[in-house]
């Protein structure tokens, strides 16, 4: 006899309408966090997916997990730019690539800026591991792409935080200009150019690398 085929489980360990449900969460998390932003009711997501509130807190009992969980893929992403970036022989490609895949997810997916813009703590274990060894990578990035002349030399790792929440803050206000994104993001580009350094900056932000998801598993840090 054939059996039931929602009770057969997955690779992931899942069955089929625990898989459901966990998908119909994590759509319904990234629309409720566009509308509303990462602060919104757990209550609407859970209503916004169709289950139980109770169902919604078994498979993610904070707030931390669901956010994570929802932009997994964007975070995983992000990660994996930046390694392709290392990897390309020319850093300044390699570092403008890396800038433009980032702000394509902020314009792409209306509720990752949100969630992009909040505040990523330290995190501990693999988590913790996984974050500084983006942090090097990311240094040795602006390293040789100063190194080749193409980073301006006074470039300061929260110069980029700076600039991505700028991007982030535009495509919050102006969601379907694609326009606007593009040409803040060359503006921007252009800005970080060796060519573009023409007398002293003010004293860099006291902002960090840590507030980036440039490593998979990063923490926003809402419980």
């Amino acid at each position: 006899m054939v059996g039931d085929s929602s009770r057969i489980a997955g690779q992931d360990g899942l069955r089929a309408d625990a898989r459901r449900n966990r998908q119909r969460i994590l759509a319904a998390a990234r629309s409720v966090f566009a509308e509303h932003g990462i602060d919104a009711p757990m209550a609407t997501v859970a209503r916004r997916a169709g289950v139980g509130v109770a169902t919604l807190y078994r498979r993610f009992p904070t707030r931390d997990a669901l956010v994570r969980a929802a932009f997994a893929q964007q975070m995983d992403t992000c990660a994996r730019a930046l390694t392709e970036a290392l990897a390309d022989p020319d850093p300044w490609r390699g570092f403008q690539r890396l800038v433009e895949t980032v702000c394509a997810l902020q314009r792409e997916e209306r509720g990752f800026p949100a969630a992009f813009a909040a505040a990523f703590p330290d995190s501990t274990g693999e988590h913790a591991r996984a974050r500084e060894r983006a942090e090097r990578d990311f240094m040795t990035l602006v390293r040789r792409a100063q190194a080749a002349g193409a980073l301006r030399p006074d470039f300061h790792p929260s110069d980029l935080v700076v600039a991505l929440l700028s991007h982030c803050g535009l495509v919050t206000a102006l969601p379907g200009d694609r326009a606007a994104s593009r040409r803040l993001v060359a503006y921007l580009l252009q800005s970080f150019r060796a060519e573009a350094a023409h007398g002293a900056l003010p004293a860099p932000s006291a902002l960090s690398l840590r507030s980036l998801p440039l490593a998979a598993g990063g923490s926003t840090g809402h419980a």
